[in-house]
């Protein structure tokens, strides 16, 4: 087949492609009714005209929080004009005006002048504005761990939650989402004393429900018969094996672009077999080409390190002799590997403050090395 007839050609095994896609929110979301429930519990005071219950959900990666959140800030929205709901990645929007910036567009449908305005102005619009229409505010902060590594997280949640205090009638509620389940945040007293959170947790998902999610995903997203339950069970045993929801649903997009690519009607062991070879190395390489000078100097600096108990400290002495970098860079740099998930940071509770950072590589030196782009 020429490339003309595969742009052109009509015949295609999905049914919708979006249904594969990280973040498309399914239209049956199972096994997570109580923790649904345990939020429109926080909700309801809000569209009483009181106060929202402030929350923290707490769960490893990719067990539903944030599609959760999303369902129900849309259930809430659909049904209500008098709560207006804020969903924010804390892992692309790390600073206060960053945070503020979000909630803005959420409210008036653009985002405020970056230099000229000042903060306090652009807060108080926000205030001002959610008050005259009487309407709460629940601003949901994903991975806000980030928030307390970047040292603003203080002073986010007590410009939401104190809102009250200087404009009256203000009603505010925070839902804090944390995938690092053994990060223990801290606040300030007088944060700590308004916070006071609703925990929700959420399990990892057991092998049956892996199996019954994904069954549904291949639904919504292939023609009938495409994919037969034999391979569908080989790939909830690797997303099992992953600990990771989002690998299942990423081989099930492989193994149709790969069957489809063959002019296949239907996915088989090949297919599979070669996406499992693929999925890994293919995001890694693309990823990896995607660096810049300074993040691909950082990551070598990590990979080539001998000793398993690698600080940011230690890091950042490395990558200050190698680049002459200063400390506010290498950590900007240092987050976005996070951030693309090539390496895992881990507070040890060590150091000044307990800031003391572990730095552990999501991959094998091998697979990185084979991936990164040789000079």
């Amino acid at each position: 087949m020429g490339i003309e007839d595969i742009l052109l050609h009509d015949e295609t095994i999905f049914k919708n492609i979006n249904a594969f896609d990280p973040d498309y929110l399914p239209e049956n979301y199972k096994y997570r009714d109580s923790q649904m429930e345990a939020l429109a519990i926080c909700i309801r005071p809000a569209l009483k005209k009181g106060r929202p219950v402030n929350a923290v959900v707490l769960g490893s990666c990719a067990t539903g929080k944030t599609t959760a959140i999303k369902k129900i800030f849309e259930m809430v929205e659909r049904n209500s004009e008098k709560v207006v709901c804020c969903y924010i990645n804390c892992q692309l929007n790390t600073t206060r005006f960053g945070i503020f910036s979000q909630i803005y567009h959420r409210i008036f449908g653009h985002y405020p002048p970056e230099t000229g305005v000042p903060f306090s102005r652009i807060y108080q619009k926000i205030m001002q504005h959610m008050v005259a229409e009487n309407k709460a505010l629940i601003v949901a902060l994903d991975d806000v761990n980030y928030l307390f590594h970047s040292k603003n997280a203080n002073k986010i949640f007590y410009d939401i939650l104190r809102a009250h205090e200087a404009f009256n009638g203000a009603r505010t509620g925070v839902f804090a989402i944390l995938s690092d389940i053994e990060f223990r945040f801290a606040l300030d007293k007088n944060v700590n004393s308004i916070f006071i959170p609703q925990e929700i947790i959420f399990q990892p998902y057991t092998r049956e429900e892996l199996f019954s999610i994904l069954k549904e995903r291949t639904k919504m997203g292939f023609y009938p018969e495409v994919i037969s339950d034999e391979i569908l069970e080989e790939i909830v045993d690797k997303t099992l094996e992953s600990g990771d929801l989002r690998v299942g649903i990423d081989l099930l997009r492989v193994c149709g672009n790969l069957a489809e690519s063959e002019a296949s009607r239907s996915i088989d062991e090949q297919h599979l077999n070669e996406a499992l070879k693929r999925t890994g190395p293919v995001s890694l390489s693309h990823t990896l080409n995607s660096l810049s000078e300074n993040e691909n100097n950082l990551l070598e600096l990590i990979v080539n390190f001998k000793d398993e108990n690698l600080t940011a400290g230690s890091l950042y002495e490395l990558f200050q002799q190698k680049t002459n970098a200063s400390y506010s860079s290498f950590n900007r740099t240092l987050d976005k590997l996070e951030f693309l998930r090539l390496i895992d940071t881990k507070f040890t509770g060590k150091g000044m403050r307990g800031n003391s950072r572990l730095i552990i590589l999501r991959f094998s030196q091998d697979e990185i090395n084979k991936c990164m782009v040789q000079p």
